[in-house]
């Protein structure tokens, strides 16, 4: 995948009025840098989502990758699966994400073919999955749908399938919160963003992204139908979950 976008200047001029944050073409552009930088561990949980492919996807069986963005779950899942048969099936409902994905993502003969749909993924349907991952792409949804979309994914999964759950988290204790947002923020700075660029970031994302604690987040997969949820990754508020039927 080529990794190669704009710098992310979008937040860097001083905006009288901060409006939501939207996957537009403009944050399309500047994805791969904003991600990098804004997202501590984003790079190893993607590279080794294909390593859990290679351990968990079973043949003839679908994977989805959940608000795809830029395709780069998709390319790390395609790079590990070698199973027969499998499709995945990339999941954005931003035109202007997977015009981008379209482009960055090669096709590849001799691979798992990926199928770009444009679509929302409360509604998609999902069957026959082996894998499924939700790479930062749930504290976007709702809360009160989140329950729903997790209960369609458990029935969609196989015996023995997984969810890669991502997540920006939230904790409980105030001291440990305001920890985890000054080193997040620390890591910002550390590249390259000042602190007007997080604040005006921060203020577009407070309406959008709804962070929740890692005891609603495995509450809620209980509830779904998931066996068991194990945190496999976490750096700062950041973690993964992968989620067993």
């Amino acid at each position: 995948m080529n990794q190669d976008s704009e710098q992310d200047r979008v937040y860097s001029e001083q905006r009288d009025r901060v409006g939501d944050f939207v996957f537009d073409q403009q944050v399309a552009r500047v994805f791969p840098d904003m991600i990098r930088r804004s997202v501590p561990g984003y790079a190893t949980v993607i590279n080794l989502s294909g390593v859990l492919a290679r351990q968990h996807v079973q043949s003839n069986s679908n994977c989805y990758d959940l608000g795809c963005s830029l395709g780069a779950t998709s390319l790390a899942l395609q790079s590990g699966i070698e199973a027969n048969g499998c499709k995945i099936i990339a999941v954005d409902n931003s035109p202007a994400m997977l015009e981008q994905a379209r482009t960055r993502v090669p096709d590849l003969p001799n691979r798992t073919p990926i199928d770009w749909v444009c679509d929302d993924i409360r509604t998609t349907p999902i069957e026959n999955a082996s894998l499924i991952t939700l790479n930062f792409t749930l504290q976007f949804i709702p809360v009160e749908a989140r329950k729903a979309l997790l209960t369609r994914i458990q029935r969609g999964l196989r015996p023995g399938g997984i969810l890669v759950l991502s997540e920006k988290i939230a904790f409980e204790d105030p001291q440990e919160e305001h920890l985890q947002i000054e080193m997040h923020h620390a890591f910002k700075r550390a590249n390259g963003y000042n602190d007007l660029e997080i604040s005006q970031k921060r203020s577009a994302l407070e309406n959008v992204l709804i962070p929740e604690t890692l005891a609603q987040h495995q509450a809620r997969l209980k509830q779904a139908g998931f066996v068991r949820a194990d945190i496999w990754f976490q750096c700062f508020n950041f973690i993964s979950l992968v989620a067993r039927k």
